[in-house]
């Protein structure tokens, strides 16, 4: 069997791992697409993206173009693939949109690295969706693209079950390292002949809208379970003493309490009143300036009473 020509398509960190994993087993990666470098910090330096460091330090040749849609630079872009002429286009968290003549160029199709179980947490934001939604499980699908979102066929999938305090970004790390194994997997698989594709069943999805930076406020009369899943999928802000105080992690309490929400029901755990008599434990934490702490270590530096209220 010769060795399968590859392009890869891919922008965060969750892609890098895939690209090394494809490297690894051997494939010949002809080129890499990831998105433009982005301005960053004050003096709006421009940054590569992590797909693209990743490249450079394996040698692969590098391609941003604007868009793959429209204008000079889709054309250029399609060139450069007729002209390659991979067996597959591998896609994992690109940020653009493929067009249907690069869709159908490779022999063997786009492929892409989605992270959640399909027809599920289609679209933008599924590892956030499915902790926000309460999901105790998620996974990688490895699917056939097709010109919908996340709607072509699957080819292999991988599962993982949620921990009860994980956040996006500690799933977000298992599900790029899963990726990377099934997509290893199922190229071998195709190219072997011994996969089958599964049709969706559109009736099963739904869609993971974008996160947007509202969703992270703490209503402190919604029970405390559902903003544990808040925090955990998007970490959360409220105020105290009239500042800005964010919370990264947080556990559901046993206990039950009847203050009004948003109380400081006791300083040394940081227990809070919720909704419902519910009660939510914050364990990390920062003050606005302040350094993100443990719970534990935040209590020492700063004077808390029981009473308290958040989120006036």
């Amino acid at each position: 069997m010769h060795t399968m020509k590859l392009v890869f398509m891919g922008t965060p960190d969750f892609a890098v791992p895939c690209l090394a994993a494809l490297a690894a087993s051997g494939a010949e990666i002809a080129a890499v697409f990831t998105q433009p470098d982005k301005p960053s910090g004050r003096k709006y330096k421009l940054v590569p993206t992590p797909v693209k460091k990743k490249a450079i330090e394996l040698a692969i040749p590098v391609y941003q173009p604007e868009s793959l849609r429209k204008g000079e630079a889709a054309q250029e872009a399609k060139q450069i693939l007729e002209e390659l002429q991979p067996d597959c286009i591998v896609v994992a968290a690109y940020g653009q949109i493929l067009p249907k003549e690069i869709l159908e160029l490779p022999k063997y199709g786009c492929i892409n690295v989605h992270a959640s179980l399909l027809p599920k947490y289609r679209g933008a934001a599924p590892i956030q969706r499915c902790i926000l939604d309460g999901e105790t499980e998620t996974g990688v699908t490895i699917m056939q693209m097709a010109e919908g979102l996340d709607t072509g066929d699957m080819l292999l999938k991988g599962s993982l079950a949620i921990g009860e305090n994980e956040t996006a970004s500690e799933l977000h790390d298992r599900l790029s390292a899963l990726g990377a194994e099934l997509i290893v997997k199922a190229l071998q698989g195709l190219q072997e002949g011994t996969i089958t594709p599964q049709v969706q069943d559109d009736a099963l999805s739904c869609y993971a809208g974008m996160i947007t930076k509202d969703m992270s406020a703490l209503d402190f009369t919604k029970p405390a379970l559902t903003l544990h899943r808040t925090i955990c999928a998007l970490s959360g802000f409220t105020t105290l003493d009239g500042k800005r105080f964010k919370v990264f992690r947080s556990q559901v309490h046993d206990g039950t309490g009847q203050a009004q929400p948003g109380t400081l029901l006791d300083a040394q755990q940081l227990l809070v009143q919720c909704g419902e008599g519910t009660v939510l434990r914050l364990t990390e934490v920062q003050n606005e300036g302040g350094k993100r702490l443990a719970a534990s270590d935040f209590i020492r530096g700063k004077k808390l009473t029981a009473g308290q209220k958040f989120g006036e």
